[in-house]
């Protein structure tokens, strides 16, 4: 599994999300929606900061819009 984060440049959520994340010591991908359009394209996305876990084959498996603690805990205990 993986985890992608996708964001954009002075997004005070999006730096939640990562202080989050490697508060967690997780590990994850960050994509700039603003340098990478076709990725928040490719997964639907319209706003960020949006945290996706993906399985080995690439498909979704949970997503979260926004910094929402309790449903990013969620993610990252399936990534355990």
């Amino acid at each position: 599994m993986r985890l992608i984060k996708l964001e954009k440049y002075n997004c005070p959520s999006c730096q939640m999300v990562s202080n989050f994340l490697n508060n967690a010591n997780v590990k994850y991908e960050a994509i700039n929606v603003e340098d990478n359009p076709e990725v928040a394209s490719e997964y639907g996305v319209m706003g960020v900061p949006v945290t996706i876990l993906l399985d080995d084959e690439g498909n979704e498996i949970q997503r979260v819009i926004g910094y929402k603690p309790d449903e990013l805990n969620e993610m990252v205990s399936k990534l355990q």
